[in-house]
Order: C-alpha cells, then sequence, then structure tokens
C-alpha cells in the first residue's frame, strides 16, 4: 500500500474534525503527489507530540526555521511506509528519545497551517516517551524541553495547546 493510501485510509477512519478532514481528504483526491513536500498546493504531514504522561509533561521543539516551540514533526518521506511510521520518525529523529511508541487509536488531531514552503495539513499523533527517557537536540532545533502541561500554553501556540489537550485526553486524563 503506498503511503498516499495509508493516509486516505487513516484519515477516512478519523473520527472528529470533519469539515478539516474532509479538506485532507479532497486535496489527496485532487493530488496524487498530495503526500510530498513537492507539492506547491500544499501537503501531508506527520508530527508525534512526545508525552510523558508519569511526570504530566511534554517535550518541545523550538524550531529552527520557524522559532517557535512545537511538537516534533514534518514532512513525509519516501521510505514512510505510514502517516503512522512517519510520526514516529519525527519524534525519534527529532528528539533524540529511544523507544517512543505511538498511542493507540491513530491520530489526536488535525492541524491545517501555513508554513514558509507551503500549507501543511499535519496529521498528529501523541507519543509515548519511556520511563527515564533522555532527550536530544538535533539539527532542525535550536532547543528540545521538557515543559508541565500547565505552561505549555504559556510557551507555544493554541495548535500545540489543543494537540496536548487532546493527547491527554486520549489517554484518559
Amino acid at each position: 500500500m503506498s503511503l498516499h493510501d495509508d493516509a486516505v485510509l487513516v484519515l477516512k477512519g478519523y473520527e472528529g474534525q470533519s469539515e478539516l478532514r474532509q479538506t485532507y481528504l479532497d486535496h489527496l483526491a485532487a493530488h496524487p503527489d498530495g503526500m510530498w513536500k513537492a507539492c506547491a498546493d500544499g501537503h501531508v504531514t506527520a508530527s508525534g507530540l512526545v508525552i510523558d504522561p508519569e511526570r504530566g509533561r511534554v517535550l518541545l521543539t523550538l524550531h529552527r526555521k520557524l522559532r517557535m516551540w512545537l511538537q516534533t514533526g514534518g514532512h513525509c518521506e519516501p521510505g514512510d511506509v505510514s502517516l503512522a511510521a512517519a510520526a514516529l520518525r519525527e519524534a525519534t529523529e527529532e528528539s533524540g528519545v529511544a523507544g517512543l511508541t505511538l498511542v493507540p487509536g491513530g491520530p489526536v488531531r488535525l492541524d491545517r497551517h501555513h508554513t514558509p514552503c507551503a500549507w501543511h495539513l499535519d496529521v498528529q499523533y501523541a507519543a509515548l516517551a519511556p520511563s527515564g527517557a533522555v532527550e536530544a537536540i538535533s539539527d532542525e532545533s535550536l532547543d528540545l524541553r521538557w515543559f508541565p502541561y500547565d505552561e505549555v500554553a504559556d510557551v507555544a501556540d493554541a495548535s500545540v495547546t489543543r494537540l496536548v489537550e487532546a493527547a491527554r485526553t486520549r489517554l484518559g486524563g
């Protein structure tokens, strides 16, 4: 199955944000290349919020280009076999944390936003950090830091705050 086909299946199975979900599906129907950065009309991206529910915190990256505190994530790559795999790869690469696992149940949110390269149709997952996780800054970040849930709104924009809330809801708290 192609990454494009996987994305369509994931989105069709995603319950919630019906209007935005349909925007993503319409985009993929109109753009066979809609998964790739080369699609100038926008592209599907995958992100993974690294979360440590034991300590009530999330790991955010200070994005090198955007200079904003964000969840880990980015463009899909040809080697990605699924959106979930892309999100896990991005979270692992950008956090440096080994042993991340995605929270079951598929994506926790969708978020469409404009970036310097194009519209990103972001499919957002949550990734559980193992006990004792140690982060390592990648070349895509200026900084990497753990934030308690209640401090995220002080440093990140509303989309990140909504993602944290959705991830906590998925985890039951």
